[in-house]
């Protein structure tokens, strides 16, 4: 069996997207930068973001 290969394009990768702000007034947005930065402090790189991404998360849901 003959295996065929091909080449693909260049894979481009930008730049990553500022961390997103907490709302003021909001609860779970202040709950999630206190934790964001908490771990940012322990070198734990990926729980941030996880934090960024739950934050974001909930600014698209809080906007529907």
């Amino acid at each position: 069996m003959d295996v065929m290969t091909t080449h693909t394009g260049p894979v481009h990768v930008g730049l990553p997207e500022p961390e997103p702000k907490p709302v003021g007034g909001c609860d779970a947005c202040c709950a999630l930068y206190r934790e964001r930065e908490a771990v940012r402090r322990d070198g734990n790189l990926s729980k941030v973001t996880d934090c960024n991404i739950a934050m974001r998360s909930h600014h698209q849901a809080a906007e529907r």
